[in-house]
């Protein structure tokens, strides 16, 4: 059972108690007597898990970065904010939208449920819009025939693997961000498989390139050759977003990370 689906359990439970010693209960105890301690507890509950589920529903949901196909943007153990109304209004647990806002924009850090497994969650960049022609050859990015503007910067210096990684500003959208590449690595994509459209990619020695779909997005993580990504397995369904990342609120093993990001 995801987090939301057993927050919202809590929030009928203890709003049906709530309501019900409202409306019936209270007026049956005699002056003064105690309410039992599943009402006590229920009434004590209920407002603290509906703001929670409404924020957390609607406007922004916390989010901890599990591994590191982000890097250098957000690390391991980064703790995220993802505004949950940028691209659309959509109903808890079933991610149906309800009002249509904002559509994903290249260069936006999005969260979204994985397509082969919709109980977990993923964090990419969006690199490709419907009906955006994606080229990733010989690890330079180009969208719709035009290469992605690259500047090498300064290496990035793992310390986990104590290696250091070339590492680059890319630039989609006019914003330009941080990724890293490995020279070491093979252009060839590893281990794609079969996914929805798939008939729209063509694989080869260099790379992949792919026609995004409508109602699709094309992602990748910032750390290119070490993210299992939408060059695997495949495109993002509108369905599947869960929001817009935005901010970085706590690291525990790095506590000065603090602030918005690209």
């Amino acid at each position: 059972m995801s987090f939301a689906a057993f927050l919202l359990i809590l929030l009928v439970v203890t709003g049906v108690v709530w309501a019900l010693d409202a409306a019936w209960l209270g007026r049956r105890r005699a002056a003064r007597a105690k309410q039992p301690w599943w009402v006590e507890y229920s009434v004590s509950f209920f407002p603290v898990i509906l703001i929670v589920f409404v924020l957390r529903s609607f406007l922004v949901e916390p989010f901890r970065i599990p591994s590191g196909s982000m890097i250098p943007t957000l690390l391991v153990g980064d703790f995220i904010l993802v505004n949950k109304f940028t691209y659309g209004i959509r109903l808890p647990v079933v991610n149906a939208k309800v009002l249509e806002l904002n559509a994903p924009q290249r260069g936006d850090v999005m969260v979204f449920r994985y397509p082969d497994d919709p109980s977990l969650d993923y964090i990419k960049r969006v690199v490709g819009v419907p009906g955006d022609r994606i080229d990733y050859r010989d690890k330079r990015l180009s969208v719709n025939g035009r290469p992605v503007p690259l500047k090498q910067i300064e290496d990035y210096l793992s310390r986990e693997r104590m290696q250091y990684s070339r590492r680059y500003l890319e630039t989609l959208n006019a914003h330009a961000h941080q990724i890293m590449i490995e020279d070491d690595a093979p252009a060839l994509v590893p281990q794609a498989r079969a996914f929805p459209h798939i008939e729209n990619c063509n694989y080869n020695m260099s790379g992949v390139a792919c026609t995004v779909p409508p109602g699709h997005y094309f992602v990748m993580g910032d750390n290119r050759d070490n993210s299992s990504d939408s060059r695997v397995w495949g495109f993002v369904p509108d369905a599947n977003i869960v929001g817009k990342a935005f901010f970085i609120w706590l690291n525990l093993g790095e506590l000065g990370r603090f602030g918005s990001f690209r």
